[in-house]
C-alpha cells in the first residue's frame, strides 16, 4: 500500500502536562519513504496551491537524492521562514489539497519534509546563500510577524538595508506570542530570526512606531516602509457579565503563557489555577488556548454554537485536542457571565442552538432553540473570537483605513506610494503563509520601485 509516512507525536497522556513540541518530526528513513512517494508531475498542482510558490517537486527530488543543502537552498528561494511553514501553514487546505495522489489515495505530507528539511538546515547551521552586496537603498518594516520577517527576508536577498521596527520585547509577532510552544518551539523562531540577521537585517525592540517614532520620520528617513502589524486587538462576545474578574481573551492568555511563561513556578505574571476553564469559539486560536490551559492543570471545554463539522481549526488541531482530552460543548451559544458578589466568574450561561440551512458563505446557519438555556459552571472564560488590527502605527497619519480600522492598500499598496501594506492589518486575521505571501509579493513590489 502505498499509504502516507505519518509523523510520530508525543503520546496525549505525556504531552497533556508538557509544552515540549507534540509533532515529533520525520527521520531520515521515513523523509525518504515519503519523498519517494512523489510522482513528480510534469506540471505540478501543489506548487500552484502553495501560496508563495515553492518549487515543491524539485526539493523533494533533492531529498530523494539525498542532497539537503539544495533541498532547502530551493525551499529558502521561495520562502523566508521553512522550518515555521512546516509546522503551522495548513497545508491540507493548499498545497497538498492540489496534490495528484490526493484524489485516490494519502497526498504527499509536503509540511513534513518542508520541515524536515528546514529542521535540518538549523541543526547544521546553513545560512541563506545567494545575498546581492548592499545597493545603499533603505526599507523600513514595522511588525515582525510572518509578514514582516518574510517581507525583510525577500528585500535582504536583494542587498536592501532593511530595519524592523518591534513593538514588543521580544521578535517573530504572533509566532512568538501566539502559537504555543508544543506548536511551535520558540526556539525554531529565534533560530529563523537569527538567519535574517545573518542576512543583514536590523531589527529593533521595545519601539512603538506611532508614540516612539511616527510613521512620517520613518517616510524621511527610508526610502519605503512597509507596514505589517498585524490584528492584535481581540473581540469579545459583547454579552452581560464580560467585565468580570476572570474573563480573558485568547490574545492575552496566550501572550503570558507564551512571552511571559505565566506557567512557571516563579512567573511574575501567574494566571490564576482554578479547576475548570471554558474556551469560546472553534478556529485555532481557541484550539491553542485550550490546549496551553489545559497543560497548566484546567479541565478545558470549548464552547461552540456549531457542530463539529463546521469547527473552522484545522482537522489535527482538533485531534490533538480531543486526545488531550479537551472537551467539545457544542451547539451552545454564550448569552451571560455568572459572577458572584465579588465580580469572579462562577460560570456562563448558554442557549442551546441549532442548525438551519447553509448562508451565503457556504456555512449552515444556526439560530437558538427558545427557552432552552443551561449554567456551565467554570473559573475561568477565555473568548477566541478573532482579533482586530491595532491603529497605533498608522493615527495620526495620512494612511487610509476602514470602517473595520484595516489598512486599504489594494495590491499592497497603501494611498501613499512610498508605505505598503499588507498581512492582517490588510486582511483582517488570517493564516500565517497568507501573511507570509503578502510580504513576500510587497517585497517583489518595492524592489521593483527602487530598481
Amino acid at each position: 500500500m502505498d499509504e502516507k509516512v505519518i509523523m510520530r507525536n508525543l503520546e496525549p497522556e505525556t504531552r497533556a502536562h508538557t509544552f515540549e513540541e507534540v509533532a515529533l518530526g520525520y527521520n531520515d528513513e521515513e523523509a525518504l519513504r515519503e519523498a519517494n512517494r512523489c510522482l513528480q508531475c510534469p506540471n505540478p498542482r501543489c506548487v500552484q496551491g502553495c501560496p508563495v510558490n515553492i518549487q515543491i517537486p524539485k526539493f523533494i527530488k533533492a531529498i530523494r537524492e539525498h542532497h539537503l543543502e539544495e533541498a532547502y537552498d530551493i525551499i529558502l528561494s521561495s520562502s523566508s521562514l521553512p522550518a515555521i511553514c512546516g509546522r503551522v501553514c495548513p497545508q491540507e487546505k493548499q498545497c497538498e489539497k492540489m496534490c495528484i495522489k490526493g484524489f485516490k489515495g494519502d497526498a504527499i505530507a509536503i509540511g513534513s519534509l518542508e520541515r524536515y528539511v528546514a529542521d535540518y538546515a538549523l541543526e547544521h547551521k546553513l545560512n541563506a546563500s545567494h545575498i546581492k552586496p548592499k545597493n545603499g537603498k533603505k526599507v523600513a518594516i514595522i511588525g515582525s510577524g510572518p509578514s514582516g520577517l518574510t517581507c525583510a527576508g525577500e528585500l535582504a536577498k536583494e542587498g536592501v538595508e532593511v530595519t524592523i521596527f518591534e513593538s514588543l520585547h521580544k521578535a517573530g509577532g504572533v509566532l512568538t506570542y501566539g502559537i504555543p510552544e508544543f506548536r511551535l518551539p520558540k526556539k525554531i523562531v529565534e533560530n529563523e530570526i537569527d538567519n535574517l540577521k545573518a542576512m543583514g537585517v536590523h531589527i529593533l525592540l521595545n519601539t512603538v512606531v506611532g508614540k516612539s517614532i511616527t510613521l512620517e520620520e520613518l517616510e524621511n528617513t527610508y526610502d519605503y516602509v512597509y507596514i505589517a502589524t498585524g490584528a492584535g486587538l481581540p473581540k469579545f462576545v459583547g454579552i452581560p457579565g464580560e467585565n468580570a474578574n476572570g474573563v480573558f481573551s485568547a490574545n492575552e492568555i496566550l501572550t503570558r503563557i507564551n512571552l511571559m511563561g505565566s506557567y512557571e513556578e516563579d512567573a511574575k505574571t501567574p494566571i490564576k489555577k482554578g479547576h475548570k476553564a471554558l474556551v469560546i469559539g472553534g478556529g485555532n486560536v481557541a484550539m491553542d488556548a485550550a490546549r496551553s490551559l489545559k497543560r497548566i492543570g484546567y479541565d478545558v471545554s470549548i464552547v461552540y454554537r456549531r457542530t463539529m463539522e463546521e469547527l473552522p481549526a484545522r482537522k489535527m488541531e482538533i485531534e490533538h485536542a480531543q486526545e488531550e482530552g479537551i472537551i467539545f460543548d457544542l451547539l451552545k451559544s454564550p448569552k451571560e457571565v455568572m459572577m458572584d458578589e465579588n465580580y469572579h466568574v462562577t460560570g456562563l450561561k448558554v442557549a442551546e442552538m441549532e442548525l438551519t440551512e447553509m448562508d451565503e458563505s457556504g456555512r449552515r446557519g444556526v439560530k437558538e432553540i427558545p427557552n432552552q438555556t443551561e449554567i456551565i459552571p467554570c473559573d475561568i472564560i477565555v473568548a477566541a473570537l478573532g482579533t482586530m488590527p491595532n491603529p497605533i502605527a498608522t493615527e495620526n497619519s495620512d494612511i487610509v483605513t476602514d470602517d473595520k480600522g484595516l489598512i486599504i492598500a489594494p495590491e499592497g499598496v497603501t494611498n501613499n506610494e512610498h508605505v505598503y501594506a499588507g498581512g492582517d492589518a490588510v486582511t483582517g486575521a488570517a493564516t500565517v503563509i497568507l501573511a507570509m505571501e503578502a510580504g513576500k509579493k510587497a517585497a517583489s513590489q518595492i524592489i521593483n520601485q527602487l530598481q
